[in-house]
């Protein structure tokens, strides 16, 4: 007997955003559904989300990825942070390192301790009361238990394009088929305005109960149309424009993401197995594009095996993710810096979400539902947002008009209060699921010169020798831990070949 179709799901556009749907809605929808997923040879993607966060291991298990040949298939590296060097001022750097900053005691988070111990004179650098900045800082990567607890996170460095296969083998494998095309007008109920169908330039007609846009910045289904509007946030983070590259390998192999601030913008670097990514975040206000071009060619690691690759933005996300019988997911939902790695974790967060509300039968929903899932985005958008502010408006760069204008822009009311509990107490709240948590805010306030002119009193109950103690055996604990670590080659080499570096021909 023919098993009936309970849903038409069509997939707007591959890449990386496409692909990630198309491959979880493969391995959780119900028996029946059909997925389809337009793409066309002859539209590139953009394709710069080469770094992630650890909630990439959610995605990555749920599918029942090996680690293994994910890392080999995409030429994978290990990520234990993101330094950003210049941010405060010029020839400092600092790290937002993943996992835990020194341990809890009592009623009070570590940062009071610190805090009060900062003030006494005898505390040191956040780096040393953090695993995975020691590790990182001397090139040494671990998978496993830490002193500290829990395992020992870490997220990765991988080909944005070679995930997009690896994710696209597996979803075609599970019954996706895919549709060569480029897609021409979106055809729409009269009366409800729904979409009904896609028609291809070529000619098909791609009917369906459920569209998902993926189609980038153009966002054809969401924005041209259903009209969804967009939130415009250029007027708290004005870069425009980026120039993306990969360059031969060279310098160190580091088991994190770079971040240098450059004259109107900044410069990522992400290590792969077999090339560095670069790119230059600017503003266009600020900077010309031959300037630009010339500050990325001059600040590279090795060779450019490309041309630079322009990329034209404004910074915002629509006003509605999820109208009528349409999701948008990825670029086609917005767009925010990549400086904390959080593109690809934006798109596993709105699979995420609207798996946890799938529509049944017909692809159809109520407004509830939508209303639900789009509150929950802007919440989540809004958070990162006030995050990726934060990191451009506390800087010393003085005299520089970009960073000038940066210093001094209004903030968002979120982010403002969230300054000035931390300024008066060092109290750090994590509101909801936001994704950032207290320690993340910790590092990068402490890390761009932000002061906490107090800290909670109870820090004071605990006697000076006790907080003392603490300080001096966790440093002791995480570096007699570090030590004995192998480097982010020889590591990497051997987990996904079984050989170390010396076994590994040239």
């Amino acid at each position: 007997m023919t098993e009936k179709v309970s849903t038409r799901y069509v997939i707007a556009g591959g890449g990386t955003a496409g692909w990630m749907i198309a491959a979880a809605l493969a391995r959780f929808a119900p028996p029946g559904t059909s997925i389809s997923l337009i793409e066309s040879d002859a539209i590139g993607t953009v394709g710069v989300g080469e770094a992630t966060i650890p909630q990439i291991h959610l995605f990555n298990r749920a599918l029942g990825f090996d680690e293994r040949e994910f890392l080999r298939k995409t030429r994978g590296s290990f990520k234990l942070g993101i330094e950003f060097d210049g941010w405060r001022r010029e020839g400092e750097a600092y790290m937002h390192a993943f996992g835990p900053i020194g341990r809890p005691l009592g009623l009070l988070p570590f940062q009071q301790y610190w805090l009060r111990a900062k003030k006494a004179g005898f505390a040191k650098p956040l780096q040393r009361y953090s695993m995975n900045e020691l590790a990182a800082r001397t090139i040494r990567m671990h998978r496993g238990k830490t002193v500290q607890g829990g395992e020992m996170p870490y997220a990765y460095h991988f080909d944005a394009g070679l995930y997009a296969e690896f994710l696209r083998a597996f979803a075609e494998a599970r019954g996706v088929r895919r549709i060569e095309g480029k897609i021409g007008t979106v055809e729409q109920d009269s009366e409800s305005g729904d979409i009904t169908a896609l028609s291809l330039e070529s000619g098909p007609l791609i009917e369906g109960d459920f569209f998902i846009d993926c189609t980038g910045f153009r966002a054809l289904l969401i924005d041209g149309a259903l009209e969804a509007g967009f939130d415009d946030w250029s007027n708290f983070l004005p870069c425009d424009r980026a120039l993306a590259v990969p360059c031969e390998g060279a310098g160190d192999f580091t088991p994190y993401t770079k971040a240098i601030a450059r004259k109107a913008g900044w410069q990522w670097r992400i290590p792969l197995q077999n090339r560095i990514g670069n790119g230059l975040v600017y503003c266009s206000k600020y900077l010309s594009d031959d300037e630009a071009s010339e500050t990325l060619l001059a600040n590279l690691d090795g060779k450019p095996t490309a041309d630079p690759r322009p990329i034209q933005f404004t910074t915002g996300k629509r006003r509605e993710h999820w109208k009528n019988n349409c999701l948008a997911v990825g670029l086609a939902a917005g767009f925010m810096e990549p400086m904390e790695s959080t593109s690809i974790h934006m798109i596993q967060s709105a699979i995420s979400r609207f798996l946890q509300v799938l529509p049944q039968h017909g692809g159809k929903a109520e407004q509830a539902t939508k209303d639900w899932f789009n509150d929950q985005a802007t919440f989540e958008w809004e958070r990162i947002r006030d995050f990726l502010v934060l990191h451009y408006t506390a800087n010393e760069r003085e005299g520089q008009p970009f960073w000038d204008h940066v210093r001094n822009m209004e903030l968002p009311a979120t982010l403002t209060a969230k300054l000035e509990q931390w300024k008066a107490s060092g109290f750090i709240h994590r509101e909801h699921e936001e994704l950032f948590t207290e320690v993340g805010w910790f590092q990068v306030l402490v890390g761009q010169g932000v002061e906490a002119e107090g800290y909670n009193p109870i820090a004071d109950a605990v006697p000076e020798a006790d907080v003392r103690r603490l300080l001096d055996q966790t440093e002791h604990a995480l570096v007699a831990q570090v030590k004995p670590m192998p480097s982010h080659i020889d590591f990497l080499q051997n987990y996904v070949t079984g050989k170390t570096r010396s076994e590994v021909p040239a």
